[in-house]
């Protein structure tokens, strides 16, 4: 029964709160925003299209330049005669500006994945122009293949 009672005192707390009309609040809540709307600075057309214009070009720059930097870093990475293919190398921008790191970013790659170092032959692997002897012999081709 106690709950009751509660319950009831609440309900009289409730009805005797002054309710405020939604209208009201509307009207002045209109009120404040066509007054902001006087208050807001706008610009002219002309100046607004300028500046549209201006950061259209500057993000043009920047798509360049991020293209420029990865053809950059790729030869680089090419350079270095490493790397088979130096598409393998992801992109960082750290690369370009520290040699260092892009050294230790190509080790880490090598160790990692052996199989993308470069495969360049070096030394005598019997093709390409050998020794020109005057006449031919089976003995001298011998000889010039144990070199």
């Amino acid at each position: 029964m106690s709950e009751n009672t509660i319950e009831t005192e609440s309900q009289d707390d409730l009805a005797d709160t002054e309710v405020i009309e939604p209208t009201e609040v509307e009207t002045a809540d209109d009120e404040s925003s066509s007054s902001r709307e006087e208050e807001q600075e706008t610009f002219p057309r002309s100046y607004v299209e300028k500046l549209r214009k201006e950061a259209a070009g500057h993000r043009d720059r920047a798509k360049r330049a991020d293209g420029l930097a990865q053809r950059l870093h790729f030869a680089t990475v090419e350079a270095t005669g490493r790397l088979a293919d130096a598409r393998d190398l992801p992109f960082d921008e750290s690369h370009l500006e520290d040699s260092d790191a892009l050294t230790g970013a190509i080790d880490a790659l090598l160790a990692d994945k052996p199989h993308l170092a470069t495969r360049k032959p070096s030394g005598n692997i019997g093709q390409g122009v050998g020794t020109v002897t005057e006449t031919v012999s089976l003995g001298g081709i011998l000889r010039a293949g144990a070199m």
